[in-house]
């Protein structure tokens, strides 16, 4: 007789004899560092293959980098034609939507992400690759002594707390891109069609085994720093809103709550008006109180025009990203 046990077992995605490793990796003006990072890469990878008996494909995205990215891309691509694949964008569509076009064009049982800025060492790609081995569906990653700066690691640790109490997404360092994923949750983020998204947090909502591990973090090998404050910002933005309808639903218990406190005002204005007269001392403090309600009336539209925004580039359905090509081996599609 059949087990609930045996039934939830083969409900559990079979990982074959020599699964294949997908590594996503997204570049943008990263010329200075490139042969850096095919060297450590290429290194690890190869002896991968020694330790875990698998099987592995890098596929970089250019997107639209301006500098001679491509090129070094498509000479590596010349180099390592049986384990490349190169896709090319036409233009700068941001970091996640390189990642989605990766998840498109890789075809690996296990996907890994990561940046080409060397702070995440390649060397860490053998530990998540064990961990997807032995059924992790989702291999979230913590940097461990960051390289950053000090405020950009108050900053980001302050958001990862803020985002997490609105998202109720509980992952430990949202900002790191090094992760790893399987395929049925890559499969389901492909079904996803939202133009602003959020890889790792969307990845984690689709987990049922995820964990976490710590990383090495390294200082950038050249360069600097694709994100701007702004842009940063703005990213941190399509998270909250992307995830949450928290925000919304907060305004109106703050909208609530004034209008109790604007009511209470009004009657204790009244009955001084009738106990002490006519009076002018409290004009300042109804012109402070003025203010106050109009910036947050103001913040309000400001989130939710953030929806409407998002509501308006969706149903446009504008492709999240344009190939201009793919460099690839005939056999590899």
């Amino acid at each position: 007789m059949q087990t609930i046990s045996d039934s939830l077992q083969k409900l559990v995605p079979q990982i074959p004899s020599h699964p294949l490793v997908s590594i996503v990796i997204p570049v943008y003006n990263e010329e200075e560092g490139l042969e850096q990072l095919f060297t450590r890469l290429y290194s690890s990878l190869d002896q991968l293959v020694i330790d875990l008996s698998v099987r592995y494909e890098v596929v970089f995205i250019n997107d639209g980098s301006s500098d001679q990215s491509a090129a070094k891309l498509a000479a590596q691509f010349e180099k390592r034609p049986d384990t490349t694949r190169v896709v090319l964008f036409n233009g700068n569509f941001g970091q996640h939507m390189a990642i989605m076009a990766g998840f498109n064009y890789s075809h690996g049982d296990f996907v890994i992400t990561l940046d080409a800025d060397l702070q995440n060492p390649p060397e860490e790609i053998h530990r998540i690759v064990e961990l997807l081995l032995k059924g992790h569906d989702y291999v979230g990653t913590i940097r461990e002594a960051r390289k950053d700066s000090r405020f950009r690691r108050y900053a980001s640790k302050a958001m990862n707390q803020l985002r997490e109490r609105i998202t109720k997404i509980t992952m430990t360092d949202q900002g790191c891109m090094m992760r790893g994923y399987n395929r049925r949750i890559v499969n389901l983020m492909k079904k996803s069609k939202e133009l602003n998204t959020f890889i790792p947090a969307l990845g984690f909502t689709y987990a049922s085994h995820p964990i976490e591990i710590k990383v090495k973090h390294e200082e950038r090998f050249a360069g600097e720093s694709k994100y701007s404050l702004y842009q940063l910002i703005r990213l941190n933005f399509d998270l909250v809103t992307g995830f949450s309808v928290l925000p919304l639903q907060a305004f109106s218990l703050i909208g609530f709550f004034l209008a109790l406190g604007s009511a209470a005002l009004f009657i204790y204005l009244i009955f001084r008006r009738f106990i002490i007269g006519a009076e002018v001392e409290g004009v300042f403090t109804l012109f402070a109180l003025n203010f106050f309600l109009m910036g947050v009336l103001l913040f309000g539209l400001g989130l939710l025009g953030e929806y409407v925004g998002r509501i308006y580039q969706q149903v446009r359905k504008r492709p999240r990203y344009v190939v201009m090509g793919v460099l690839e081996q005939d056999d590899q599609q």
